[in-house]
Protein backbone atom coordinates (compact mmCIF):
# COMPACT_ATOMS: atom_id res chain seq x y z
CA UNK A 1 0.00 0.00 0.00
CA UNK A 2 2.85 2.38 -0.86
CA UNK A 3 0.73 4.35 -3.10
CA UNK A 4 -2.11 4.72 -1.07
CA UNK A 5 -2.46 8.36 0.49
CA UNK A 6 -1.40 8.77 3.87
CA UNK A 7 -4.22 9.38 5.86
CA UNK A 8 -3.66 12.58 6.47
CA UNK A 9 -4.19 13.26 3.05
CA UNK A 10 -7.66 11.92 2.79
CA UNK A 11 -10.75 13.95 2.06
CA UNK A 12 -13.61 13.71 4.97
CA UNK A 13 -15.69 11.78 2.63
CA UNK A 14 -12.75 9.00 2.06
CA UNK A 15 -12.07 8.67 5.64
CA UNK A 16 -15.64 7.73 6.42
CA UNK A 17 -15.97 5.32 3.39
CA UNK A 18 -13.20 3.78 4.73
CA UNK A 19 -14.91 4.25 8.58
CA UNK A 20 -17.99 2.50 7.41
CA UNK A 21 -16.21 -0.56 4.84
CA UNK A 22 -14.16 -1.20 8.13
CA UNK A 23 -16.75 -1.15 10.37
CA UNK A 24 -18.50 -3.48 8.41
CA UNK A 25 -15.71 -5.83 7.70
CA UNK A 26 -15.37 -5.73 12.00
CA UNK A 27 -19.36 -6.50 12.34
CA UNK A 28 -18.21 -9.62 9.92
CA UNK A 29 -15.81 -10.71 11.99
CA UNK A 30 -17.68 -10.33 15.02
CA UNK A 31 -20.47 -11.76 13.45
CA UNK A 32 -18.22 -15.74 13.28
CA UNK A 33 -16.10 -15.16 16.23
CA UNK A 34 -19.64 -15.55 17.79
CA UNK A 35 -21.06 -18.38 16.04
CA UNK A 36 -17.73 -19.96 16.24
CA UNK A 37 -18.07 -19.57 20.11
CA UNK A 38 -21.75 -20.87 19.81
CA UNK A 39 -20.91 -24.35 17.58
CA UNK A 40 -18.59 -24.45 20.28
CA UNK A 41 -20.70 -24.60 23.31
CA UNK A 42 -23.38 -26.59 21.18
CA UNK A 43 -20.69 -29.31 20.73
CA UNK A 44 -20.19 -29.30 24.31
CA UNK A 45 -23.88 -29.29 25.26
CA UNK A 46 -24.33 -32.55 23.15
CA UNK A 47 -23.79 -34.75 25.69
CA UNK A 48 -26.22 -33.15 28.53
CA UNK A 49 -28.94 -32.99 25.43
CA UNK A 50 -28.65 -36.73 24.97
CA UNK A 51 -28.46 -37.21 28.36
CA UNK A 52 -32.07 -35.36 28.82
CA UNK A 53 -33.25 -36.58 26.45
CA UNK A 54 -33.09 -40.35 27.96
CA UNK A 55 -34.22 -38.88 30.98
CA UNK A 56 -37.41 -37.54 28.93
CA UNK A 57 -37.96 -40.78 28.09
CA UNK A 58 -37.84 -42.70 31.10
CA UNK A 59 -40.35 -40.08 32.89
CA UNK A 60 -42.46 -40.39 30.32
CA UNK A 61 -42.73 -44.18 30.39
CA UNK A 62 -43.12 -43.52 34.39
CA UNK A 63 -46.17 -40.66 34.04
CA UNK A 64 -47.30 -44.05 31.49
CA UNK A 65 -47.04 -46.13 34.81
CA UNK A 66 -48.67 -43.29 36.81
CA UNK A 67 -51.62 -43.24 34.42
CA UNK A 68 -51.77 -46.93 34.43
CA UNK A 69 -51.92 -46.93 38.38
CA UNK A 70 -54.69 -43.98 38.78
CA UNK A 71 -56.95 -46.01 36.52
CA UNK A 72 -56.30 -49.17 38.12
CA UNK A 73 -56.85 -46.96 41.53
CA UNK A 74 -60.05 -45.60 40.30
CA UNK A 75 -60.95 -48.80 38.71
CA UNK A 76 -61.97 -50.45 41.98
CA UNK A 77 -65.28 -48.06 42.42
CA UNK A 78 -66.09 -47.33 38.67
CA UNK A 79 -65.62 -49.81 35.70
CA UNK A 80 -62.71 -49.95 33.83
CA UNK A 81 -63.64 -47.29 30.70
CA UNK A 82 -65.11 -45.47 33.34
CA UNK A 83 -61.62 -44.91 35.47
CA UNK A 84 -60.06 -44.53 31.84
CA UNK A 85 -62.11 -41.71 31.14
CA UNK A 86 -61.95 -40.04 34.62
CA UNK A 87 -57.97 -39.39 34.11
CA UNK A 88 -58.04 -38.25 30.47
CA UNK A 89 -60.40 -35.15 31.41
CA UNK A 90 -58.21 -34.95 34.57
CA UNK A 91 -55.22 -34.55 32.56
CA UNK A 92 -56.84 -32.26 29.68
CA UNK A 93 -57.90 -30.31 32.09
CA UNK A 94 -54.54 -29.94 33.50
CA UNK A 95 -52.85 -29.31 30.25
CA UNK A 96 -55.80 -26.85 29.51
CA UNK A 97 -54.75 -24.62 32.64
CA UNK A 98 -51.18 -24.87 31.06
CA UNK A 99 -51.48 -23.73 28.40
CA UNK A 100 -53.92 -20.60 29.40
CA UNK A 101 -51.72 -19.97 32.18
CA UNK A 102 -48.28 -19.74 29.18
CA UNK A 103 -49.96 -18.28 26.89
CA UNK A 104 -51.22 -15.11 29.35
CA UNK A 105 -47.90 -15.28 30.75
CA UNK A 106 -46.19 -14.72 26.75
CA UNK A 107 -48.64 -11.82 25.76
CA UNK A 108 -47.99 -9.92 29.50
CA UNK A 109 -44.00 -10.43 28.39
CA UNK A 110 -44.37 -8.51 24.92
CA UNK A 111 -42.21 -8.95 22.17
CA UNK A 112 -38.66 -10.17 22.76
CA UNK A 113 -36.81 -7.95 20.27
CA UNK A 114 -34.85 -5.62 22.13
CA UNK A 115 -36.49 -2.49 20.25
CA UNK A 116 -34.34 0.03 22.05
CA UNK A 117 -31.27 -1.42 20.52
CA UNK A 118 -32.94 -1.71 17.64
CA UNK A 119 -34.11 1.96 17.03
CA UNK A 120 -30.23 3.13 18.32
CA UNK A 121 -28.30 0.87 15.65
CA UNK A 122 -30.93 2.00 12.74
CA UNK A 123 -30.56 5.66 13.65
CA UNK A 124 -26.42 5.36 14.29
CA UNK A 125 -26.56 3.61 10.48
CA UNK A 126 -28.21 6.73 8.93
CA UNK A 127 -26.43 8.93 10.74
CA UNK A 128 -23.40 7.84 9.57
CA UNK A 129 -24.74 7.16 5.81
CA UNK A 130 -26.20 10.71 6.06
CA UNK A 131 -22.46 12.23 6.97
CA UNK A 132 -21.17 10.35 4.22
CA UNK A 133 -23.41 11.64 1.50
CA UNK A 134 -22.85 15.13 2.89
CA UNK A 135 -19.17 14.60 3.45
CA UNK A 136 -18.44 14.83 6.63
CA UNK A 137 -20.20 14.18 10.38
CA UNK A 138 -21.79 17.33 12.34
Amino acid sequence: MRNAPAEADRSIPELLQKLAAETSLLIRQELALARAEIMGTLRKAERPAIAFGVAALFALGAFGALTALLIAAIAVAVPVWAAALIVTVLYVAIAVAAVVSGRTALKQMGSPLPKQTIKTVKDDVATVQAGVRRGGMS
